[in-house]
């Protein structure tokens, strides 16, 4: 039997969480009645700190639902922490992440599972079709990424979405290495390299109605900064390249001070000029590659310390028996 986990961080969901808890338990039913051994298993709602009555709500539907499990943040920590409390507390064999506020289709996660499955993939993203907000924030968020995965090397960064289905030991081993300061989509690429992405409808409804999001600018900074300092892999080799660089331009300077000064040619006759420009751009250069040096010995210490793995084993031997199970019954979008 395959077990699907969902998990979902909840901020200020109260309009929306009666429905979705409606199509979530749909979705079981629908499951159960065409599928031989896939279960929708639980429904984890992570109470980040809500400003709203979603908390009462929450209580209700946990108490309705036995396959409902809330977990209550002591405050609000952000969407990644809430995110990674949540797949802490899971036990499924697959762990599904979706918004509280419909823009991500419960429906969908069927078709994500069965991407994961014949991919042998081990996290699968939804990726909107066209405008989630229908505003700015859709075309910053892509050249953000897009800028992102080009100064860092790692191209997934394009791929990223909080609509996720990952393999669950996965997804354990990823938020149970996350940081205050941990992205936990770049958290997952340390333990797999398996990641694809299936375009799907997503509106966020409730933002295009009212411009009301549980994202405030402020909020969508500390998203971005969060994702640009977890994502470190190539900026150290960068710096590493631009030091050897420079010492290599502070020589071919030097040597220009010290022939021109043999020779005659210097233009500058300042008595002890050639001297004191050979020494500031040999050890100049030096400095600044030595710097490099301890930013990338401190980069790679800071990676250790966040919980980077020498290396991670996973199990995909039942994908095919999974991805056999949902072929007649998966839902196209």
């Amino acid at each position: 039997m395959t077990y699907v986990s969902v998990v979902i961080p909840v901020y200020s969901g109260e309009d929306h969480l009666e429905e979705l808890t409606t199509r979530l338990d749909e979705l079981r039913g629908d499951w159960v009645d065409r599928f031989q051994d896939v279960r929708l298993h639980e429904a984890i709602f992570v109470d980040d700190g809500c400003v709203d009555g979603s908390a009462e709500i929450l209580a209700v539907l946990a108490a309705r639902h036995e396959w409902i499990q809330v977990v209550t943040l002591a405050r609000n920590f952000g969407q990644h922490p809430a995110t990674s409390a949540g797949i802490l507390y899971s036990s499924g064999d697959w762990v599904a992440t979706i918004d509280e506020d419909l823009q991500h289709r419960p429906e969908d996660i069927e078709h994500l599972l069965y991407s994961a499955a014949t991919n042998g993939a081990d996290v699968v993203y939804g990726q909107p079709l066209g405008s989630v907000h229908g505003s700015w924030r859709d075309a910053m968020s892509r050249f953000y990424k897009r800028l992102l995965a080009i100064i860092t090397g790692n191209s997934v960064i394009t791929k990223f979405s909080s609509f996720r289905v990952c393999r669950g030991p996965v997804a354990r081993a990823a938020a149970s290495v996350s940081g205050h300061e941990t992205y936990l989509d770049v958290a997952l690429t340390w333990f797999t390299d398996r990641f694809v992405s299936e375009e799907l409808a997503m509106i966020d409804q409730r933002y295009q109605e009212s411009g009301k999001s549980g994202y405030s600018p402020l909020k969508l900074l500390a998203h971005a900064r969060r994702l640009l300092i977890s994502s470190h892999s190539r900026i150290a080799g960068i710096g590493v390249l631009v030091g050897v660089t420079a010492v290599l331009l502070a020589l071919l300077l030097t040597l220009r001070v010290v022939v021109g000064r043999v020779t005659g040619t210097e233009a500058v006759y300042v008595p002890g000029y050639a001297s004191l420009m050979v020494v500031t751009l040999v050890f100049g250069g030096i400095l600044a590659l030595m710097l490099v040096g301890i930013t990338e010995y401190v980069t790679n210490i800071a990676l250790h310390t966040q919980g980077k793995p020498t290396l991670f084993a996973v199990d995909r031997s039942g994908d095919e028996r999974l991805a056999k199970d949902l072929q007649s019954g998966v839902r196209s979008t």
